[in-house]
C-alpha cells in the first residue's frame, strides 16, 4: 500500500526492433541481459531525481512516441525509437502528473518554495515546443490525480488540513517513506507493518476531503463528492469520459476500498464488498478498453492470494489464483490484455513471501468446466482461473520501499519499473521476449 504522498504511473509503445541505445554513463552498464532470466534490460535514465510516474498513470504521447518522466532539474523526455533523452522544462520545482490522452501535453503542479501555504498552479506544457499554459491554481493540499479519456477534465481531492503519515519525517526521499512506529512494549515495527500503523492513525482522524474536477479550458472547479473518509487514488476511465473511479485509502481490512462515481456525483458504486474479516482488496487499476477494473485481492490478508476483475457494465467477475511468492505490490496488464505483469515483493510484505523479488510476466489460464458440464448458473458465477508464470528480471536486491510500479509498452514487448537494484535508483525498460542466445 502507498501513502498520500506517494504517486507513479505509465503504459505505451516501443518500436517493434529494440531500440538503439542511448550514451552510457562513464564505467556504468546500460543495458545487459539477466543472468537468472535471459531477459534483455536497458536503463532509460538514472538522473538524480528521476520519477517515472505511478503505474496507472499516462507518461506516453497518444501515438506512443515519446515518454515524460521527472528529473531534479525537471521534466524529461524519452524519444521511443531512439531511447534518446532530452530536456522538456528546466524547472526543478515542477511535479510531472501525466500525458494527455488527446493532445501532445505534459500536465505539472508546481508551489512557492518554501512556502507550505501556497496555492498549487497546474499547467500544462506541449511536448514538443516546451510552451506552458496555465490551467488553474488549487488549494494548498491538493492533489491532481487523473485526466479523462477526452482531456476536458481533470479530478483531484483536497483535504482539510494537512496529516504527515509519518511524523518529523520530511517528504519522501528517493520516493521512500521511513515508516517506523513502536509496538506498546517499545519494540519497534517492521517498515510494513509501521507502515499499517501510520495508515490507520490517518484514517481515523476522519479529516474532511472533497473530490473535485478542473475543467482543462476554463479552469472551472466544481465539487464531486465531500467524505470524512479519506479519498484517494483517483482514476478516470480511459473510455468513458465521466467515469471516476476512487477509493477509500487506509488499513485494506479495515475499508471497503474500490468505488465509483459519475463527475455529477451521481451513480455512487462500491465495487467490492468484503465478505470475510481480514479480507482486503486495493491497488486497483481500469483495463486498457475502460470495460475492467482489476484488483489485488486476498481472503484472507496474506493468505489467499487473487488478480480481481470487475466488469464495470454487468458487474460480472473474474479471479485469478495467484502463488505465494507470486504476490506483487502492483499488477498490470498489456494493450492487448492478455498478459499481466507483477513486480513482486520482499518478505516483510503482506505475503510474506520467501523468494518474490522479481519482476514477473503472468499469463491468466481459466479453469474450464468438467467434461464440457455447465451449471445452470454458471455465467453468473465467479470466472476463475490461475497465473502461469515466467521472471523476467532478478529483484534480489530491490529495496521495496520504493515500489517498481511496473507496466507494459502497448505493443506488449518492453515493462518499464524504477529500481534501485543497483544501488542507485534508475529507470529501466526490461524484454518481455527471451534475449537471443
Amino acid at each position: 500500500m502507498r501513502s498520500l504522498a506517494l504517486r507513479l504511473a505509465i503504459p505505451l509503445a516501443f518500436a517493434a526492433a529494440a531500440p538503439a541505445v542511448a550514451a552510457a554513463p562513464t564505467g556504468e552498464r546500460t543495458d545487459w541481459v539477466d543472468a537468472k532470466t535471459g531477459h534483455r534490460i536497458h536503463v532509460i535514465s538514472d538522473a538524480p531525481g528521476n520519477y517515472a510516474l505511478y503505474f496507472n498513470y499516462n507518461a506516453y504521447t497518444p501515438n506512443g512516441d515519446t515518454m515524460i518522466f521527472q528529473t531534479r532539474d525537471g521534466i524529461s523526455r524519452l524519444d521511443m525509437k531512439s531511447w534518446k533523452v532530452t530536456t522538456l522544462l528546466k524547472r526543478p520545482g515542477a511535479h510531472v502528473l501525466f500525458a494527455g490522452h488527446k493532445t501532445r501535453s505534459a500536465y505539472f503542479s508546481e508551489q512557492a518554495a518554501g512556502d507550505a501555504n501556497a496555492p498549487i498552479t497546474i499547467y500544462a506544457a506541449d511536448i514538443d515546443t516546451g510552451a506552458v499554459r496555465l490551467i488553474a491554481k488549487v488549494p494548498k493540499g491538493s492533489r491532481i490525480d487523473t485526466i479523462n479519456a477526452d482531456e476536458t477534465l481533470l479530478a483531484g481531492q483536497v483535504a482539510e488540513r494537512d496529516m504527515p503519515l509519518q511524523p518529523s519525517a520530511g517528504p519522501p526521499v528517493g520516493g521512500m517513506t521511513a515508516y517506523a512506529a513502536n509496538w506498546p512494549d517499545g519494540t519497534p515495527m517492521t517498515y510494513a507493518d509501521a507502515k499499517e500503523y501510520r495508515l490507520n492513525q490517518r484514517l481515523d482522524a476522519r479529516i474532511p476531503m472533497e473530490i473535485f474536477t478542473l475543467n482543462v479550458k476554463t479552469g472551472e472547479r466544481r465539487s464531486v463528492l465531500t467524505a470524512t473518509d479519506w479519498l484517494n487514488h483517483l482514476q478516470f476511465s480511459p473510455t468513458d469520459p465521466t467515469l471516476l473511479m476512487y477509493c477509500h485509502e487506509g488499513p485494506w481490512h479495515k475499508v471497503d476500498r474500490i468505488w465509483t462515481i459519475r463527475t455529477d456525483g451521481t451513480q455512487m458504486t462500491k465495487v467490492h464488498a468484503r465478505t470475510m474479516n481480514m479480507e482486503i482488496a486495493g491497488h486497483e487499476f481500469w483495463s486498457p478498453d475502460g470495460k475492467t477494473i482489476w484488483y489485488d485481492l486476498q481472503r484472507p490478508r496474506g493468505e489467499s492470494f487473487w488478480l480481481a476483475g470487475y466488469d464495470v457494465a454487468t458487474g460480472k467477475r473474474t479471479q485469478y489464483h495467484l502463488e505465494r511468492n507470486q504476490w506483487s505490490v502492483h499488477y498490470n496488464v498489456s494493450a492487448d490484455q492478455k498478459i499481466f505483469s507483477g513486480d513482486g515483493g520482499d518478505s516483510e510484505m503482506v505475503a510474506r513471501a520467501p523468494d518474490a523479488k522479481w519482476l514477473y510476466l503472468f499469463k491468466p489460464q481459466t479453469i474450464p468446466d468438467v467434461a464440457g458440464i455447465h451449471a445452470d448458473n454458471a455465467a453468473s458465477l465467479i470466472a476463475s482461473g490461475r497465473m502461469d508464470e515466467e521472471k523476467i528480471v532478478d529483484f534480489g536486491k530491490q529495496d521495496y520501499k520504493l515500489e517498481p510500479n511496473a507496466r507494459f509498452s502497448p505493443d506488449g514487448k518492453w515493462l518499464i519499473f524504477r529500481a534501485n537494484i543497483e544501488g542507485k535508483t534508475k529507470i529501466y525498460a526490461a524484454e518481455v521476449a527471451k534475449a537471443a542466445r
